[in-house]
């Protein structure tokens, strides 16, 4: 019989250590943008000022020395209590995010943190790990298949848009808006391609409709940008018919001539569902005005202000601007550690948080921000790799809501802080400070590198 110690030690040697050892090094890197971000002029440059838990550096490190404890016993634990409880988990979970808006304070008009004497907790950041777990029990069970089943493509999707909705509900569309991601690990395991041309069309048809929304008149009723989206519209609807018919001939000659009626069949479904895309493509452009129309005032500025149909330089898009500003002045090399100038004035609103790159970016200049950016991409690929190579769908499901999770967040942060998408308040990974999203992607890592170090048992 084996004993604990013998447990670790199988455990310990299954571990993906290559994992990490670039999660450490994300920590330390990310230590030290939040030293940047958060020195002022005329302290203390020594590690013990630094560390001074009265500080937001020192209590960085309380949260990445916890952080490491919690991964630890991750790793210690019996990985068959993820597959077990995890649908336990997914309904406490959800149980929590319906309770936050009554127990949390109001922080800058989000419900979405709740207080536990000094410290306070973001909820929806542990709801991701837990809502991963459900989507790999549900998409592990014997005899599953997305593409075959309305019912599997139901219960997949209410499982991602209940924490969106309760997410919603306490204000922090940026926390919700993660879950989409999760649409590419759908995609893996079974989503068809042209589900998601469809969504990705559908965001180029309504930004294109806002950005030519504002242009003068011409004939009375229909705008410039209106007669070139439509021809745009025809002429794809032209390419996606050829294309059909062609997929369509060469399924009749696989076919042996055995499926005439079929393809007569395929051609009548082939021409509703070109006639229904054009309609909805052209009632979408039509009406993305109106659809924003509904967003929040701060959330409709910041789309306008991205799109350039309006300059707002002292409001909406001081942020960016300033961001922007950070980062270009860092140069090839950087001004080196603790000596910004942007950061250390104080001319980014955030930038411990939401726009902790820029101090990557001044402090440490391209090649540094290069440097961040390729372990990120060493670790996104790394998660690709260990996925793939699980055993059971359970463990592979789970992989690809982390990479989704994970490229999301990286994405979106990223190109908020450089002006290619709307501010929309997400954290950078290991990077920016709190203790609720360093957990919660401690959480979602160290569960997936336990889930995978069980692997060999079930090999057996």
């Amino acid at each position: 019989m084996a004993t604990t110690s013998d447990k670790g030690k199988s455990v310990f040697a299954s571990i993906d250590w290559l994992t990490i050892l670039i999660y450490i090094a994300l920590l330390a890197m990310g230590w030290m943008s939040i030293c940047g971000a958060c020195y002022e002029y005329g302290e203390p440059r020594d590690l013990l000022s630094l560390a001074n838990f009265s500080t937001r550096t020192g209590m960085q490190l309380v949260w990445i020395g916890s952080s490491m404890l919690l991964g630890t016993i991750i790793l210690l634990t019996d990985d068959r209590i993820f597959d077990t409880f995890a649908y336990l988990l997914y309904i406490a979970m959800m149980l929590l995010l319906l309770a936050t808006p009554f127990l949390a304070h109001d922080i800058k008009g989000s419900l979405s943190w709740i207080k536990f004497g000094s410290f306070s907790l973001q909820p929806a950041e542990f709801a991701k790990f837990a809502t991963a777990l459900a989507l790999a029990k549900f998409m592990g069970s014997y005899g599953f298949k997305l593409r075959d089943s309305w019912k599997n493509m139901f219960v997949s999707i209410f499982l991602m848009l209940l924490p969106m909705a309760l997410i919603v509900m306490q204000k922090e569309t940026g926390s919700a808006l993660v879950y989409i991601s999760l649409c590419l690990m759908l995609y893996r395991e079974g989503l068809s391609g042209f589900i998601l041309f469809l969504g990705l069309s559908a965001v180029a048809i309504v930004v294109v409709g806002l950005r030519f929304s504002e242009t003068p008149a011409m004939g009375g009723l229909l705008t410039l940008g209106d007669i070139l989206v439509g021809i745009m519209i025809l002429l794809f609807v032209v390419i996606l018919n050829f294309i059909y018919c062609r997929t369509a001939a060469i399924r009749e000659a696989i076919n042996d001539g055995s499926a005439t009626g079929s393809l007569q069949s395929i051609r009548r479904r082939r021409r509703i569902y070109i006639m229904l895309f054009a309609v909805g493509a052209i009632v979408l452009h039509f009406s993305a005005s109106t659809l924003v129309d509904h967003l929040a005032d701060h959330q409709k500025n910041r789309v306008y202000v991205l799109l350039g149909l309006r300059d707002d330089p002292s409001g909406v898009g001081y942020n960016v601007i300033q961001a922007k500003i950070a980062i270009g002045s860092g140069g090839l090399e950087g001004k080196g550690f603790l000596n910004g100038t942007q950061t250390k004035l104080k001319y980014v609103p955030e930038q411990e948080t939401d726009f902790i790159f820029c101090t990557v970016g001044e402090e440490q200049g391209f090649l540094g921000s290069a440097a961040v950016l390729l372990l990120f991409l060493a670790l996104l690929l790394r998660l690709i790799h260990v996925a793939e190579r699980q055993p059971y769908a359970f463990g592979r499901v789970y992989g690809y809501c982390v990479f989704s999770i994970f490229l999301f967040h990286l994405v979106i942060n990223i190109g908020m802080v450089l002006g290619l998408m709307p501010v929309i308040g997400i954290p950078l990974p290991f990077f920016s400070y709190g203790g609720s999203s360093l957990w919660g992607f401690t959480l979602l890592l160290f569960i997936f590198l336990r889930i995978d170090a069980g692997r060999q048992r079930m090999l057996r």
